[in-house]
């Protein structure tokens, strides 16, 4: 079954982000799989095991995965992988949860920044959403510079909300709303 909502690529300046393909799953085991990145995560594992990512990547294509729309992060010239970025449609509501991971090696460049702005054009101009929002543990406020260059605001805090590896996590919440994206 695929997806509701079209996924064609989506360029910007930089990046190309496409569909993830089986072939990824030797970047996407070694660049998601560093302590670092899935430090930053709630669900990426570590040490990550052979035939992870390509369960990953499988099940972005089932009947399951209807809603949510998953793009790997490449650049435009070389084709590299950078990392992936995701949006969880909720149609019912016409909201959208964001989230990605950047391989380290591509930290601090601004490949997040640049994909974030084009998927929330898509969201808002192309699915007609009403609201974008995403969530980040509130250390890492790398994360958070992101969010905000986007235009999303910190909309709140939920103290302790996630435990990841034997330890409580805050969650910070950011959103956007169409109008505030169109106003930019």
């Amino acid at each position: 079954m695929s997806a509701p909502f079209p996924q064609p690529d989506l360029l910007s300046t930089r990046l190309r982000l496409r569909l993830l393909v089986t072939s990824d799953a030797g970047d996407v085991q070694r660049l998601a799989g560093d302590f670092a990145v899935a430090d930053t995560t709630l669900s990426i594992p570590h040490p990550y095991p052979d035939g992870v990512a390509e369960s990953w990547i499988a099940s972005l294509r089932a009947p399951e995965a209807a809603n949510r729309i998953t793009y790997a992060l490449t650049e435009r010239s070389s084709g590299a992988l950078i990392g992936a970025m995701g949006l969880a449609v909720d149609p019912a509501h016409e909201r959208g949860e964001l989230g990605y991971w950047v391989g380290k090696p591509f930290w601090s460049q601004g490949y997040a920044t640049e994909a974030a702005r084009v998927v929330l054009t898509y969201a808002f101009g192309t699915l007609g959403l009403h609201r974008v929002h995403a969530r980040r543990f509130a250390r890492n406020p790398a994360s958070g510079r992101v969010l905000e260059k986007i235009g999303m605001r910190q909309e709140g805090m939920m103290r302790q909300h996630i435990r990841r590896w034997e330890r409580f996590e805050d969650v910070v919440l950011h959103g956007i709303l169409r109008e505030e994206w169109e106003q930019r």
